[in-house]
C-alpha cells in the first residue's frame, strides 16, 4: 500500500525524556502517524515503554531492519546522533532527528551525505518556527513591515540545577552534550535567529561555568553576531538565571520593531502602519513539526527545517565555541 494511503509507521529510538514525548504524540492519533516499535540502549527502558503503549520493542539495529517500519525518530544523545542517522538513513528511513543535528559541523555533514545517497526524508527538531508568534515574525520581515532589518536581540535565561546535571554522565559532556547552554538550551534559538535573520558572516563569543560543577561545558555564553545581510545580533544563552526568565527577542528595522516573550507577541510597530494578519490561535510546535516531517515522506515535499539549515546553526554555535577558546572572532564554516 502507498505511504500516503495509510499511516506512516515510525518506530523512536531513544527513550529518555524527549523519546517518550515522541512516543505518546505517536500514539495520540493526532498526526497521521503510528508508533510501531521502540528501541533504547537500556533494554529494560525499552521494554518499558513498549509495553506503555503496545508495540515491540527492539534494538536499533532490529529497528532498522523492520519492514513495517517507514521512518525513525532518533532521540539518543546529540553525539551519537550521526552514528544512529546514518545508519537509519542508509537502511532506507525516513528521519525525524532530534536538535542539535549533532555536536559538529564534521558530524552533521556525514548525516548530510547519508540523506543525499539515500533518497530519504530527514528533518531536524525545530520546534519553535512552526509557533504562529515566530511564523508572524517570519511574514512581517519577509514582507517588508519592519523595513531593512538592522538588529537583533535575543535572550534564553533559564535556570537548571546542579541536580539537572549530576542526572546523567553525558550531561555537560563535550563529546556527547556538544556544549552547554547555547548548543544544549540555545540551539532552537540560533535556529529561529538563522531563520528569521539569514546567516552569520561573524561570530565573536565570551563563556564562563560560572554556577554549575563538575560539568566541560558553559552554563553561560554572551555573543555579538554580524550577519552576511549586515544585521547585527547580540545573543545570550545561560543555565545560570535563578529562576529562568521568559526566552525573548526581539528584532529591529528601520520601518519597525517587533518582541516575542515566552512565544507570545508583545509589540509590533510599523512606521507606514501596516502589519500582516495575526489570530494568535496556540499552536501545538511538536505536534506542527510532525505533520510537517509525515507530509514531506508522504507527499515528497522539503520539510520546513532542512538538514542544511540545522548544519548551519551548529556551525554558528562551533564558530562561538571557537571564538571563546580564542579570544577573537569566527566565521562560520
Amino acid at each position: 500500500m502507498p505511504l500516503s494511503a495509510s499511516p506512516l509507521r515510525i518506530a523512536v529510538i531513544g527513550v529518555g525524556i524527549i523519546g517518550k514525548a515522541h512516543a505518546q504524540r505517536l500514539s495520540s492519533g493526532a498526526a497521521d502517524a503510528v508508533l510501531v516499535a521502540v528501541a533504547d540502549a537500556n533494554p529494560e527502558a525499552a521494554r518499558a515503554e513498549a509495553a506503555r503503549w503496545g508495540v515491540a520493542a527492539d534494538t536499533v539495529d532490529g529497528v532498522l531492519a523492520r519492514d513495517d517500519v517507514d521512518a525513525v525518530i532518533v532521540a539518543v544523545p546529540s553525539g551519537l546522533h550521526a552514528q544512529v542517522a546514518v545508519a537509519s538513513l542508509d537502511a532506507g528511513k525516513h528521519v525525524l532527528l532530534e536538535k542539535p543535528i549533532e555536536v559538529t559541523v564534521e558530524a552533521a555533514d556525514e548525516i548530510i551525505d547519508a540523506e543525499k545517497r539515500s533518497g530519504k526524508v530527514l528533518s531536524v527538531a525545530s520546534q519553535r518556527r512552526f509557533a504562529a508568534e515566530n511564523q508572524y515574525v517570519f511574514g512581517a520581515i519577509r514582507d517588508g513591515h519592519l523595513g531593512r532589518v538592522t538588529s537583533a536581540t535575543i535572550e534564553v535565561a533559564l535556570w537548571r540545577s546542579q541536580e539537572y546535571y549530576d542526572s546523567g554522565d553525558w550531561r555537560g559532556t563535550w563529546a556527547l552534550d556538544g556544549g552547554g547552554a547555547l548548543m544544549n538550551q540555545g540551539v532552537h534559538l540560533v535556529d529561529l535567529a538563522l531563520w528569521l535573520l539569514g546567516e552569520a558572516d561573524e561570530v565573536y563569543a565570551h563563556t564562563g561555568l560560572l554556577a554549575h560543577e563538575r560539568i566541560e561545558v558553559e552554563d553561560t555564553i554572551t555573543i555579538t553576531s554580524r550577519l552576511r545581510n549586515g544585521t547585527l545580533l547580540t545573543f545570550l544563552a545561560t543555565t545560570a538565571a535563578y529562576d529562568g526568565l521568559p526566552i525573548r527577542y526581539a528584532v529591529l528595522g528601520d520601518g519597525g520593531s517587533v518582541v516575542i516573550e515566552d512565544e507570545k507577541l508583545t509589540r509590533f510597530h510599523s512606521l507606514n502602519g501596516s502589519s500582516p494578519a495575526f489570530d494568535g490561535t496556540p499552536v501545538d510546535q511538536p505536534l506542527a513539526q510532525l505533520e510537517d516531517f509525515v507530509a514531506a515522506v508522504k507527499n515528497g515535499g522539503t520539510p520546513l527545517v532542512t538538514s542544511a539549515q540545522a548544519r548551519a546553526a551548529v556551525a554558528f554555535i562551533e564558530a562561538a565555541y571557537r571564538s571563546a577558546r580564542t579570544g577573537a572572532p569566527v566565521r562560520p564554516q
